[in-house]
């Protein structure tokens, strides 16, 4: 590649990359580079950061050093640069991964005056020979790509770039250009002071991506919802993130039994099976790659049409560079999120045991997490305040579920300046959580040891509980009214309009904030809170009608037949057909034929008569015999070996192996237990339960046991609710 240096930046673009324009500052940056200037760029995600080192690098004398800090980003890169040359060595990378061999050829294409661009792991630049290597050529600048990870504010800070400064000192003094798809004002500021270049010019796109649609979804049957929208997505590129590597193979395989062709990505597997995975997802081989963060930094897919979050990430910056790989090239790119704060709860254990300062940043990264999954507000809007840019939200355009969907609005005057006079009476230096229970008059620690309690405003808004003041806090915070201090992780503070408000408070419209407290359950199977309740309240009540009905026929119990969970979902889910019936929690194959006929009739001729436009059903397949237990289990109780005995064999508690009995029971299938309780109860014993189980108003372990008097174990009455389901119900 003939190197052009009295070309202008617009004609180098031409030559080297086939382009006739810029995008957005793209050529202001360029040319701040080949000023010498050092620079800061902050551009989001598909902006083409890239091009504003590699355009600079090619038309500048020597060598462009640039730091990545991931080996398969830095392959892609070079792989790119190289398709535009005709010579292979005008891009190469300096890593663990080469021989010496290889390593000695980088060295002598660099030396030759070859190579433009070399990119280094920040431990490779480390190394003594590489140290003094790069000491003798001609370098035109360093450029540090994903700068995030210098601040310890950032999302991904790692220890080793804190001393890029300290080695480029080493090496020799240069420009040096710094950029990143998500960055604070505080990792911002550190990045500036971390690596010394007070005075750089700074370059700061915009970050909203109009074409992204934001959905937060509350984390219940998280498997089907996945499928559901997949297959009305066919035949599209998607990525679907997950916190664990057990997740990521388990989603993965779920989605190949469901006909989706997906693959895994993590970095529990070896480099060349991820590069594999990686390719095959970037040639359209596979529809869906399945990952942890690890997948994604620098792959250059422009036509990511979905991008899933199983597991709510560990911050703001994390989600927004891994929503920003969708949709690059303009088009169509939808992000979802399954929230469920049992996921928070896991994300702060992980927290435990680390620096007292590095569990308070985890925290405020974690809480801003939380208010952006759970405001009612345009999340378009509360995701650029959090990288300090303002935003209208009438320009949204329905662009994310909250103005798709507006919650309930209510007049927030006296609301808004009641928090500010909290904030103002508890002198200015608490966090969110402070204020909430001093306003509520919840007695904690907290509140006494700063004498919240002896505060006028103690108690003052106890009508109303704590997430909705939190929603108040948060819409006070977005809405310019309170400033909140990253410093001290979180406190705060009434900004000038806040000041002017308190003063003479005026009518605002505020949002009633999203309510995901009802799900408990983190992972597919979530927990409700206090019982579910029907989604047709009508239909419902017809439901239990004929089951009352029914059982009345059978001289039956009518929970024998189905449980109110079961009557619930089927009021959610509105089953036609008896493969439907059978996707209902609660209702194997077994039951559905025995009961449910019916109740199918019922339902289908409400549908009709009410004319209800049933969502797409989806059947979703489990992984055959995920757990190994089941066949086993079968096996051996037809061979009549002791339950205990199968316990042991399978590396089960008594109280695991029931509950596999009991989902292989409900799911069906007849279970003949007899040989085991003849040897453990005896036989009036064992009738004197089945009376019970007859006559009871319902299945429940607590009652039975009362009823008892404690004359019967936990694991008795199980066995004796498995025999009389399996003789019974199947």
């Amino acid at each position: 590649m003939i190197q052009v240096p009295t070309a202008t930046p617009r004609e180098a673009l031409e030559r080297y990359f086939g382009f006739n324009k810029f995008k957005g500052e793209q050529e202001a940056v360029i040319k701040s580079i080949l000023e010498g200037k050092d620079t800061f760029v902050i551009m989001p995600t598909g902006g083409g950061k890239s091009l504003c080192y590699q355009l600079p690098a090619l038309m500048s004398e020597g060598t462009a050093i640039v730091v990545s800090p991931l080996i398969a980003l830095m392959k892609n890169q070079v792989d790119a640069i190289r398709s535009f040359s005709n010579e292979e060595g005008v891009a190469h990378f300096l890593n663990s991964s080469l021989t010496r061999s290889e390593a000695q050829r980088v060295r002598q294409d660099i030396t030759s005056g070859q190579t433009k661009i070399l990119y280094v792991a920040p431990e490779s630049l480390t190394k003594k020979e590489n140290v003094e290597f790069l000491s003798e050529i001609k370098i035109s600048f360093f450029a540090i790509d994903e700068a995030h990870c210098i601040s310890e504010w950032g999302h991904d800070f790692r220890p080793e770039y804190r001393r890029l400064r300290t080695i480029f000192d080493e090496i020799q003094r240069v420009p040096v250009i710094a950029l990143t798809a998500t960055a604070t004002e505080k990792v911002q500021e550190d990045i500036l002071k971390n690596l010394d270049i007070p005075d750089a010019r700074t370059f700061k796109a915009s970050f909203n991506r109009p074409n992204l649609y934001y959905e937060v979804r509350p984390k219940k049957d998280v498997g089907r919802e996945i499928i559901r929208f997949i297959r009305q997505h066919s035949g599209r590129s998607g990525i679907i993130y997950c916190l664990s590597r057990k997740k990521v193979e388990e989603m993965a395989e779920m989605l190949n039994v469901n006909g989706i062709k997906a693959l895994p990505y993590h970095a529990g597997m070896d480099a060349s099976t991820r590069a594999s995975h990686q390719d095959q997802f970037l040639m359209e081989q596979v529809d869906v790659i399945v990952a942890t963060i690890a997948f994604g930094m620098g792959i250059d897919k422009p036509d990511v049409r979905f991008v899933i979050h199983h597991d709510i990430p560990k911050s703001l910056e994390s989600y927004y560079q891994e929503t920003g790989r969708g949709g690059r090239d303009g088009g169509e790119g939808k992000c979802l999120a399954f929230y469920s704060y049992k996921d928070i709860e896991k994300l702060e254990k992980f927290l435990q045991g680390k620096p007292v300062a590095e569990q308070e940043i985890g925290k405020q990264l974690l809480a801003d997490t939380v208010s952006y999954a759970e405001t009612s507000m345009c999340r378009r809007k509360y995701l650029l305040h959090y990288f300090g840019e303002s935003y209208d939200d009438s320009k949204c355009n329905n662009g994310c579920d909250n103005c798709a969907n507006p919650k309930e609005q209510f007049e927030g005057k006296d609301d808004l300046a009641m928090v500010l006079r909290a904030v103002k009476e508890s002198k200015e230096r608490h966090r969110a959580k402070f204020i909430c229970d001093l306003i509520t008059g919840t007695e904690t620690s907290e509140i006494k040891n700063y004498k919240g309690d002896k505060l006028k405003v103690y108690g003052e808004g106890s009508d109303k509980d704590n997430h909705h003041w939190m929603a108040v806090v948060r819409q006070a915070n977005v809405g310019g009214f309170l400033h909140k201090d990253i410093e001290t992780y979180g406190n705060l503070s009434l900004t000038e309009d806040g000041k002017k408000f308190l003063a003479k408070p005026r009518s605002i419209t505020f949002v009633k904030e999203r309510d995901y407290s009802d799900y408990e359950g983190a992972d597919d199977e979530p927990i409700v809170r206090g019982g579910g309740a029907a989604a047709d309240e009508k239909l419902m009540a017809m439901l239990k009608d004929l089951r009352r009905k029914e059982a009345q026929k059978l001289k039956l119990q009518p929970w024998v037949l189905f449980g109110d969970p079961s009557l619930e979902e089927m009021t959610m889910r509105y089953p036609t057909t008896m493969e439907e019936l059978t996707q209902v929690s609660g209702v194997g194959p077994g039951k559905a034929q025995k009961f449910g006929k019916p109740f199918l009739e019922l339902i289908t001729r409400y549908v009709d008569e009410n004319d209800i436009e049933r969502a797409e059903e989806v059947t979703v397949r489990s992984v055959v015999n995920k757990s190994g237990h089941k066949v086993h289990i079968i096996q051996n109780i037809d061979k009549r070996l002791p339950l205990d005995a199968i316990a042991r064999s399978r590396n089960l508690s008594m109280g695991d192996l029931l509950t596999e009995l009991e989902t292989i029971v409900q799911s069906g299938t007849k279970l003949d237990i007899n040989y085991y309780l003849n040897d453990v109860l005896e036989s009036d014993a064992q009738e004197e339960i089945m009376d019970y189980f007859r006559d009871a108003e319902s299945d429940d372990l607590d009652k039975a046991h009362q009823e008892f008097d404690g004359d019967f174990s936990e694991e008795e009455l199980r066995m004796m609710r498995l025999k009389f389901m399996s003789e019974v119900a199947n």
